[in-house]
């Protein structure tokens, strides 16, 4: 039984009645009563407020039947906007969503500098003119979160970004100062996980997510929240180490599991291989419709050293769903039948091992996401995914 004084118990309800709106999409305040045991009059109270703030709209059901026609309950998804940044290296891709999760406007622009200060003042350009375009809804902007390709502290701070080669730098503060509204940032592969928990994956508690283009990342939901680790660096999977005294890496060390395993290494190895530079996918694709052996051996060689990974990480979060972001997969045929085959181990146990259906985008939803979470002070959504 929850206790505490009557604006925190008062606060949890309203939680958990937004959660409950979310998860049925359309729902009468009688059902809501039903499924959250809370009493009709406290339904009535909070609905009451969230009508006020207009964060929820009444619709009328028709229908044939004797009686009152119902009266649902959705959230408004036009009160507010998120707004996601994925800070990536050569691109920065910016979508704003409405309340719902759904983009209503998306842009990528090129970047050809690592230089802070221009890409600090390219990121404050941009939100200023977001919030000047989106700001004639109830709330505006509601939220702003960057995906950060590195090392993210919990407390927000850059540690480490690789490719930008940027060392502690507080982005979080020097946009705050430019822009005046509270951002946050998060590591990209934390948010492709939370995308794949909030827009597809509804039904459970524990996920991992593993991204394999520049590098490999991998974000955890543990018990529907972050894994994060003592600093916030958990997850720097592509640096495990699977042929010990192997390729040299970025890091170090020798032998990491992304020289290996991710899309970065395919290309590499095709480019070998093929004596070309600026392979793309569809050379790819085209390749394995002509049957190329060269590239079918290549992509089994990846799909093997992949599954030794996956194996290990398998046993030691012991998910319930895994899914995989890779587009090499995507294309390649039966890839995940073959990755099932490699997975040998008695003890390894997860209920489901999965390609994402949202790809490259779940970086920059999952950014809209957490900004929806944090307005709605929900911690966990359930949200519609409209490709």
């Amino acid at each position: 039984m929850i206790t505490g004084d009557a604006s925190y118990i008062k606060k949890i309800n309203r939680s958990l009645i937004i959660r409950e709106i979310l998860r049925e999409e359309m729902i009468s305040r009688a059902d809501l009563s039903k499924i959250t045991a809370l009493t009709r009059a406290t339904i009535s109270a909070q609905v009451a407020d969230l009508l006020e703030e207009e964060l929820v709209v009444e619709t009328q059901l028709e229908h044939n039947s004797v009686g009152r026609k119902p009266i649902m309950l959705s959230l408004n998804g036009h009160a507010g906007y998120a707004l996601g940044i994925d800070l990536d290296f050569g691109q920065v891709s910016f979508t704003l969503s409405n309340l719902l999760g759904s983009p209503v406007s998306s842009e990528i622009i090129r970047i050809h500098t690592n230089n802070y200060a221009e890409i600090l003042e390219l990121l404050i350009l941009n939100i200023t003119k977001y919030q000047q375009e989106f700001s004639d809804s109830r709330y505006g902007i509601v939220g702003i979160v960057v995906a950060i390709h590195g090392l993210v502290s919990n407390d927000e701070f850059i540690q480490y970004v690789p490719r930008f080669h940027w060392k502690n730098v507080n982005l979080k503060s020097d946009l705050e100062k430019a822009v005046g509204v509270e951002i946050h940032l998060e590591n990209n592969a934390n948010l492709s996980s939370f995308a794949e928990r909030v827009f597809i994956h509804h039904e459970t508690d524990n996920l991992l997510c593993t991204t394999l283009y520049s590098g490999i990342g991998l974000g955890m939901m543990m018990n529907n929240k972050f894994f994060r680790g003592y600093d916030g660096f958990a997850g720097e999977i592509g640096h495990m180490i699977i042929v010990p005294g192997g390729k040299p890496c970025t890091c170090g060390n020798k032998g990491c599991w992304e020289k290996y395993a991710s899309e970065t290494s395919v290309f590499e190895y095709l480019s070998e291989t093929k004596s070309m530079i600026n392979i793309r996918y569809e050379q790819i694709q085209q390749w394995m419709n002509e049957d190329d052996s060269d590239v079918y051996e290549i992509m089994e060689q990846f799909i093997y050293y992949l599954s030794i990974g996956l194996n290990n990480m398998i046993n030691i979060y012991n998910p319930d769903v895994v899914v995989i972001d890779s587009e090499l997969l995507r294309i390649y045929p039966d890839s995940l039948n073959k990755i099932h085959q490699n997975l040998h181990s008695q003890i390894s146990h997860y209920r489901e091992l999965t390609l994402s259906t949202i790809g490259k985008k779940s970086c920059v939803l999952g950014a809209c996401a957490l900004a929806i979470s944090h307005f709605l002070d929900v911690p966990i959504l359930n949200l519609p995914y409209k490709d």
